[in-house]
């Protein structure tokens, strides 16, 4: 029998220990706009000189530099695959002395004095995890993309909100001076009435590019690879599928449009005050492999129509689109990427802005803003709220391509209209024994 189904009761404990509690707050009551201040653990309770303590899930990868940014804090580590683990143990105790290893998630939301967890894993297990360490009591550092899905984003921040937990979301741009200072141009008229925002996103840098696929084969006894498929369908054992690969495929993740995108449109909603909407229509064309050896896009391009007529246009292969986001305004534009700020005017970048102009959120480092956070109980930079909405235009995006045709999305009652069929794809079913709380 394998581990999911072994520990199946031990599962569903977060479940019931939900359904003692006083009450549950329905996704339709649900205001995303608003952030409650998690109160939970009052900011006393962590000292001047007090560590908090965070538990690792998923540590192959971006899990490593994550493990590495909150080394000092790191005392548990969890992986589906022991490489992975034993290699982030070694990491851990050479700095700390003393790493406990866990192969299942939930075994380490048992540890009592683990105050959070950062969860590194591919994107169809960012939910299950974060909702229950929202159960369990511990705040949450979640990598980008947020969710899978746009319901299990709201269930996240359902859980976040009634749990009373800080859960930031990875996209760590919003921690760069860079991408705060053209963001607060942007909101300050430095270029004028905004008509258009370029969201540039990588290729689909999959192997498959330089070798063909590979026969389905027998998983590796050092990867539990069940309990990695998680609530997803289950699908055969493919090396080329797993690990950095996953996210080419539709039932692990989105592809650059959730990768990628999730950084940069975080940036374009930034920029344009767009974190606690959305837009109104969405329309996309987009071509894939010919051979059906991967499920995203190879090229696409996305138009997002926003209030005020606005558009966002997402590129990936577009020869007018550069990786990154581009504002385009009535004065001229600005462009932003990973160590470039950019304006059709240099002179444009060295505006004073008045005093009452809008006043972004400052964070110098987005792991240590999580921790000043998890003390202070204030809103982190990137809010489980902003995230989900960011996810949200992503799916989205991801939706159009998929199905062809033009949505129209009610981003205040965070519903598609119009079409039943494309409106049920917001959510999916998980593989059994997986349950969505």
């Amino acid at each position: 029998m394998s581990d999911s189904h072994k520990n199946s009761n031990y599962m569903h404990k977060f479940t019931r220990r939900e359904a003692i509690k006083k009450t549950t707050i329905g996704l339709a009551g649900l205001a995303a706009t608003n952030f409650i201040a998690p109160t939970f653990v009052p900011a006393s309770a962590f000292g001047a000189n007090q560590r908090i303590t965070t538990g690792h899930i998923g540590v192959g990868g971006q899990g490593t530099g994550n493990l590495k940014n909150f080394l000092k804090n790191a005392i548990a580590v969890c992986d589906v695959d022991s490489r992975h683990t034993q290699r982030a143990a070694k990491i851990v105790t050479q700095a700390n002395g003393v790493c406990q290893q866990y192969d299942d998630y939930r075994r380490l939301l048992d540890q009592k004095d683990i105050d959070a967890v950062v969860i590194s894993t591919p994107d169809h297990w960012h939910a299950l995890p974060t909702i229950h360490a929202c159960q369990a009591g511990k705040d949450v550092y979640v990598e980008k993309p947020l969710s899978l899905t746009i319901a299990e984003g709201k269930r996240m921040l359902q859980a976040a909100r009634h749990d009373k937990r800080i859960v930031q979301t990875g996209s760590q741009q919003r921690s760069s001076s860079n991408f705060h200072r053209a963001c607060e141009l942007v909101r300050g008229g430095a270029i004028g009435k905004i008509s258009e925002v370029h969201v540039g996103i990588a290729e689909a840098n999959h192997p498959f590019r330089k070798s063909k696929p590979i026969a389905n084969a027998t998983s590796p006894a050092e990867l539990n690879y069940d309990m990695w498929v998680g609530p997803a369908p289950w699908r055969d054992y493919n090396e080329k599928h797993v690990h950095y690969n996953f996210r080419f495929f539709w039932d692990f993740s989105g592809g650059q449009m959730t990768n990628w995108g999730a950084h940069h449109i975080d940036i374009a909603h930034w920029g344009m005050g767009w974190d606690a909407s959305g837009p109104q229509t969405i329309q996309a064309t987009a071509k894939f492999h010919p051979d059906g050896w991967h499920d995203v896009s190879e090229e696409c391009r996305i138009t997002y129509t926003y209030a005020d007529n606005v558009q966002m246009i997402v590129g990936q292969q577009q020869p007018d689109i550069k990786m990154g986001t581009k504002f385009i305004g009535e004065q001229g534009w600005i462009y932003v990427n990973r160590g470039v700020l950019k304006a059709s005017q240099p002179e444009i970048l060295m505006t004073v802005l008045s005093a009452n102009s809008p006043k972004l959120y400052v964070s110098n480092n987005h792991h240590a803003n999580f921790l000043e956070c998890v003390a202070s109980r204030e809103p982190s930079i990137c809010d489980v709220a902003i995230g989900h909405r960011t996810a949200t235009a992503c799916h989205l995006g991801n939706l159009a391509i998929r199905t062809g045709k033009k949505l129209v999305w009610d981003a205040k009652k965070e519903i598609l209209v119009g079409d039943d069929e494309i409106a049920a794809m917001v959510d999916r079913d998980y593989r059994s024994p997986w349950t969505k709380s």
